[in-house]
């Protein structure tokens, strides 16, 4: 049986795959942003407006909204009546373990875990049903980072 320790291990090996996350980016091109908030100064509003600013199909889930950033907001992953890709949550670790529950019976592929958010049960829920899960990282900053910004600076520094 393995430990937790081997489980966040395992979990936190997926972060490290600059190409598994930059596939990811590249993509998956619809994103269920749970607990996304109608404050212009929540972390979950400056992230969706980037991903949307780069394409992405962002579709909020919050129960307290029914609307955010022009887009229907659903109470709850399984109401929303189309695929999503990608579920990237903005809610306190105890709450992953339902939230993955939920993205797999929807069918998702990758369960995102933004800064600070860390659950190996969940984590491992999602990976034994064939997700990808990626943990402690934030959505904005790797595709800025490999995708967005960041690399283009890089690369300009490069040449």
């Amino acid at each position: 049986m393995k430990s937790h320790w081997t489980a966040f291990v395992n979990a936190r090996a997926i972060n490290a795959d600059i190409s598994i996350l930059r596939r990811i980016l590249t993509a998956m091109r619809t994103i269920a942003v749970v607990g996304l908030s109608q404050k212009s100064y929540r972390p979950s509003q400056v992230v969706a407006k980037y991903l949307i600013g780069h394409g992405y199909r962002i579709i909020p889930v919050n129960p307290a909204y029914t609307q955010v950033l022009g887009e229907t907001c659903y109470p709850s992953l399984r109401d929303v009546p189309e695929p999503i890709d990608v579920v990237d949550c903005f809610r306190r670790a105890e709450h992953m373990s339902p939230l993955a529950a939920d993205a797999i019976a929807i069918g998702a592929k990758v369960l995102w875990l933004q800064f600070g958010v860390v659950n190996v049960e969940a984590t491992q829920r999602a990976a034994a049903a064939g997700l990808e899960a990626v943990t402690d990282r934030c959505i904005k900053i790797e595709h800025a980072r490999l995708l967005g910004a960041l690399e283009c600076s890089a690369q300009a520094l490069q040449t």
